[in-house]
């Protein structure tokens, strides 16, 4: 199988997802930066675009190569309540850096925009629908292909962030970090998936807060609402690269490992292969990932859904289908596991004899 596709004119993401093409987003950039000592904790912003143009560039690069064909702005809350003077500077560096490597392959450009800090205290339509204006003002200026409202915990505050994106005329994803509890009004996702495509979204689903299997179950329940409502719209998935079936309703940010002890959770590019293959089986077609979910995670999306997609990532130049390379160990017993049924089956072991394998929420 050809690794890349050959180069063309660039579709757009609704003539892609329209075709059935499967569409691969990228990954963590807020946790995977700050372990990199580039981002903050804590208000978890995006200073690193203007910062260190270079670290976001080559992790960028590092997703394109691994099979990511869309390359999402570095603006996770990059608006001016977060940011204050700074925002504008940052979601234009943002915009640069991702149009500049989005050139290099097949790949389009997503504005993103999340919640604010502002909704939970005071509920103003006109005041926080002007901070979104504002960094799509960048956006347009700046020409990306489409347009992605993140995370958000209440969907009345991701319709309003759609009915301001709609105004671009450039289509618009949504997606909510819920579980299947719902939104923390009690929102079901049903529901959420419904007044989010009446809004004008034309691609629907959830990203971080929940690993793959939870993040699958509450994109079905979107599906089962969309379709019970009689509408239509394309389906998103963007999970943690963590295992979190322990979280409550508010994901894994309620876990005591978060942020700074959660390796132990990482998934395994085996996990993600099954998560790919799920999302895919349930009808989604815009498949990536979120918080923890690093390059070789989007090369495990990509090298699962390659007999669909017609060719390989480059970074799979580098890597042996379902451990094959490993044929060429010297040693015999390391050379057995150079087969798919050993990978697929392996439970495991964290190395850590004295740590329970789940834990209490704080809330």
């Amino acid at each position: 199988m050809a690794s890349t596709r050959a180069l063309g004119a660039k579709k757009g993401i609704l003539e892609r997802l329209d075709s059935g093409e499967v569409v691969i987003g990228d990954g963590s950039f807020l946790i995977t930066l700050e372990k990199r000592g580039y981002v903050k904790a804590g208000l978890w912003t995006p200073e690193a675009v203007v910062e260190h143009p270079s670290a976001v560039r080559q992790l960028h690069m590092e997703f394109l190569r691994a099979g990511a064909n869309v390359m999402q702005t570095f603006t996770f809350s990059a608006s001016e309540d977060n940011m204050e003077s700074k925002w504008e500077d940052v979601n234009t560096a943002a915009c640069d850096l991702a149009k500049e490597v989005a050139g290099k392959g097949d790949a389009l450009v997503a504005g993103g925009i999340c919640q604010t800090s502002m909704y939970k205290y005071h509920k103003d339509e006109a005041r926080i629908k002007k901070l979104f204006r504002q960094q799509l003002e960048v956006f347009t200026r700046k020409n990306v292909d489409f347009l992605i409202a993140e995370y958000f915990e209440y969907v009345e505050e991701a319709v309003w962030a759609v009915e301001v994106l709609k105004e671009s005329g450039k289509p618009v994803a949504a997606t909510m970090c819920i579980g299947p509890a719902g939104d923390m009004h009690g929102v079901t996702p049903g529901e959420c998936a419904v007044r989010l495509a009446k809004a004008g979204a034309s691609i629907v689903g959830v990203n971080c807060r929940f690993g793959p299997g939870t993040s699958l179950k509450t994109v079905e329940l979107m599906k089962e609402g969309l379709g019970a409502a009689g509408l239509k719209a394309h389906l998103m998935v963007q999970s943690l690269g963590l295992h979190t079936p322990d979280c409550g309703k508010g994901g894994f940010v309620d876990l005591p490992e978060y942020p700074f002890g959660l390796e132990p959770r990482v998934a395994t590019r085996w996990d993600i292969h099954k998560y790919a293959r799920d999302a895919y089986n349930l009808g989604v077609r815009y498949i990536g990932g979120c918080c923890g979910f690093e390059p070789y995670h989007i090369r495990a999306i990509a090298e699962e859904l390659a007999p669909e997609r017609g060719f390989l990532p480059l970074a799979s130049e580098k890597h042996g289908s379902w451990g094959s390379s490993l044929n060429m160990h010297t040693k015999p017993w390391i050379r057995a596991r150079a087969r798919r049924e050993y990978w697929e089956n392996l439970l495991p072991a964290s190395g850590r004899p004295f740590c329970p394998s789940l834990s209490k929420p704080d809330v």
